[in-house]
């Protein structure tokens, strides 16, 4: 019985093959659009429906991806499914999430918030060549495509394909007929300026809609005989809507489309068929239209069936020209399921191999998915050492061969950072603070880095610290920092300002750290600092100190955002050794061995749109003298709301605090932005003496707060009140809370 239904499946596909050879060969041309691609698929589902078959695709920038797929062997269907399901706003952001960077990485990025890609290279500042990389995107195609291996040439797909991209050196038009099929969408399809050049075999290449948008001479130099070409560029703006510059630089580029466009459509001949579905009016960028330019395109393909109808075939020579479709893709997804036999790094940077293999955690001999592949990819971009990390399957007799791309990033090794804070509570002073870093990296073979960073504004701080790796694998460091800080330190009667010290500070340190995991490591050292307070209205001299001693701390962070956490937690513990001294404003004592143990967490919960944020702090200082420089703080936004911001000082502390957010962004909006509506219940109170403290005293707040989370750092406009009658306004932009 299996024999002779294998005969019948080759009878039928031989039928096909030669009735196929009889009737006119169809070629399908599909431009590019953007987000509008979508009604490509919809003109799919019409020739499906009526057992229109295609036997060449071709296709420019989101039309290489449908005409892709399509080649691929995915039916209309299967398209539409991806399509919409695929968060394709994501792919326009190369944002590394904060929960996947390393620790250190973390406490960066939480202070330098405004995300520029400035180096230092060859005698001059450096930047990318474009606003994205294209890694996002990169990964999304891959999980689109289902891992599909390098071809010899694109004819091996289910249907024979063609991506055009553009030459950015001699502007010509690139027809892409070999090799990766990812790598092709995606140098068809990267917009100039705002992505990244594709490199591919020697040529830098950028979207194809400058040299060719509608590809009808690629398609009809393959062998078809009758053409469908779906129009889906942009049209020009009226005179009324050219009122900015992004406006005109969009009309550039329509202008440059459409007239390839038009050259190619002087090619179609008499028997050719020309599709412009009605999507005038959609964006090109926002794809919450896909579905709407999904209905566009069926109905633009019902409206054209009259010059269309001809070309259909009957219900046994479409069933085996479907079938031949689905005997090839099955050749391509059986390699699915065959395990790695080999994984191979192509490392373009100065990072070990045996850290990616760590990183990767894929072992040869695995059976690779789509899945566990794109988390070691997220894994490995997510050491921040790479401008793209790619990979791509070879098939062979003896298995698959996975090979892995990295490529440091082109503007570094040395980096520029830079971070903007503004808080305001609407009575006191504003505290504007601009910060400045400039990181020197690679400067030994195991990764060495010397980071130098600049606080201006409200406090002055400036710092320098060398960071060494003790192995290329990284997991042991050591460190050492020098910082010298000015900070006001104000003094309050209950919420008014009752005078205020200026602190000047000399901080040295050098410890010994081991990096337990991406998320957290421990470490040991030596601390020593120099510093003086002073405000003649006060003390008739200044408060001069002193002191050396020892520290260990622990710390492991996960959490999605350190102002507005929706997931993960962050837990941090110090505990510091010192032997203090003082001397001009307060009476001279010899030195005193004082400890410190500081402990905070914050962890988040979400349930759907809604999230429970919890936090509680505990420090205190172990000294007989009543006075020291170490003191711990309470007082404003969510760190007892309605003080301001430092109001409560003191040795000892204890705060908690539970947050209810909703957000409103997403759920109510629908906007990729969330903008939460938060309230939070806390309680806790600082004591100068450890015979003062009384849990009994404890101040009881909340608030109210309205804010939102972006690459550049949150905002929060926010109302905070006490049980003792306290209360305080908040602004903040930019400012890690």
């Amino acid at each position: 019985m299996g024999r002779k239904i294998a005969l019948l499946l080759l009878l039928s596909l031989a039928t096909g093959f030669v009735q196929a050879k009889e009737r006119p060969s169809v070629g399908l041309v599909l431009s590019g659009g953007g987000a509008k691609g979508s009604a490509h698929v919809g003109v799919l589902k019409i020739l499906e429906e009526h057992r229109i078959p295609v036997d060449y695709v071709t296709g420019t920038s989101i039309g290489s991806y449908v005409g892709g797929m399509y080649a691929l062997g995915y039916s209309a269907t299967e398209i539409e499914e991806i399509m919409l399901s695929s968060p394709w706003a994501d792919g326009y952001s190369d944002t590394i999430p904060r929960e996947n960077l390393s620790h250190r990485d973390k406490q960066h990025r939480d202070k330098f918030n405004i995300p520029i890609n400035v180096g230092y290279k060859n005698g001059g500042l450096s930047a990318p060549s474009g606003l994205l990389r294209g890694q996002t995107m990169s990964q999304l195609l891959q999980h689109s495509t289902d891992l599909v291996e390098q071809f010899g040439d694109f004819d091996d797909l289910a249907i024979p394909y063609r991506a055009v991209a553009t030459d950015l050196v001699t502007s010509h038009a690139v027809v892409l007929e070999k090799g990766s099929i990812v790598k092709a969408m995606q140098a068809s399809a990267t917009v100039p300026g705002a992505l990244q050049p594709a490199e591919l075999d020697g040529k830098l290449l950028v979207d194809g809609g400058i040299s060719n948008n509608m590809p009808v001479d690629v398609v009809k130099a393959m062998g078809a005989d009758v053409v469908i070409a779906i129009d889906i560029g942009s049209p020009l703006a009226t005179k009324d809507q050219l009122d900015g510059t992004i406006a005109v630089l969009e009309q550039l580029s329509t202008i440059l489309t459409m007239a390839t466009t038009q050259h190619q459509k002087t090619l179609l001949d008499e028997g050719d068929v020309l599709i412009r579905p009605a999507i005038d009016d959609l964006s090109t960028t926002d794809f919450e239209i896909m579905p709407q330019a999904l209905e566009a395109g069926r109905i633009a393909g019902e409206a054209a069936l009259p010059m269309l109808l001809h070309l259909g075939i009957s219900e046994t020579e479409y069933q085996a020209y479907q079938a031949n479709k689905r005997h090839k893709k099955n050749l391509l997804v059986n390699q699915l399921n065959r395990p790695a036999t080999k994984i191979i790094f192509v490392n373009n940077s100065r990072v070990s191999e045996k850290l990616l293999r760590d990183t990767l955690a894929l072992d040869e001999g695995d059976i690779i998915t789509k899945e566990l592949l794109q988390e070691g990819i997220q894994r490995l971009y997510s050491l921040n050492k790479f401008e793209r990390v790619d990979a791509e399957f070879e098939d062979t007799d003896e298995g698959r061969i996975l090979t892995l791309n990295t490529r440091a990033k082109s503007w570094g090794p040395n980096y520029f950072d830079v971070g903007f804070n503004w808080e305001d509570d609407f009575t006191l002073d504003s505290a504007i603070t601009l910060s400045l870093a400039y990181t020197m990296g690679e400067l030994t073979e195991s990764g060495g880095e010397w980071r130098n960073e600049m606080d201006l504004g409200y406090d002055k701080r400036v710092s320098t610290e060398f960071y060494q790796p003790l192995s290329r694998e990284q997991d042991f460091y050591s460190r050492v920092s020098y910082e010298f800080e000015i900070k006001n330190w104000d003094f309050y009667d209950g919420n008014d300002r009752a005078f205020e010290l200026k602190n000047s500070l000399n901080q040295f340190e050098i410890g010994i750290g081991y990096n337990y995991s991406h998320a957290g490591l421990i470490e040991i050292g030596a601390v020593g600092e120099i510093g003086d307070l002073s405000n003649k209205a006060v003390f008739d001299q200044d408060l001069d100190y002193d002191s050396i001693g020892g520290y260990f701390a622990f710390s492991f962070d996960t959490l999605n955002s350190i102002s507005f956490p929706t997931e993960g937690q962050r837990l941090t513990f110090k505990a510091t050794i010192r032997d203090e001294r003082y001397k001009g404003a307060i009476e001279e004592k010899p030195e005193e061995v004082s400890w410190q143990y500081e402990a905070d967490w914050k962890g988040a919960l979400k349930l759907g749109n809604h999230a429970i944020v919890g936090k509680a702090a505990l420090a205190t200082v172990d000294v007989d003298r009543q006075f020291s420089i170490h003191v711990s703080e309470l007082g404003g936004f969510l760190n007892l709301s309605g003080y301001h911001k430092g109001a409560l000082a003191g040795a000892h502390k204890v705060f908690g605090a539970l947050i209810y957010q909703y957000d409103l962004g997403r759920d109510v909006f629908l906007s990729d932005v969330p903008l939460y509506l938060g309230t939070s219940f806390e309680a806790g109170n600082v004591w100068v003496s450890k015979d003062d403290i009384d849990l009994g005293d404890l101040i009881y707040s909340g608030s109210l707060y309205l804010g939102t989370d972006t690459s550049w750092g949150p905002a929060a406009l926010g109302f905070g009140l006490t049980d003792t009658g306290e209360q305080s306004f908040y602004l903040f932009i930019g400012k890690n809370f």
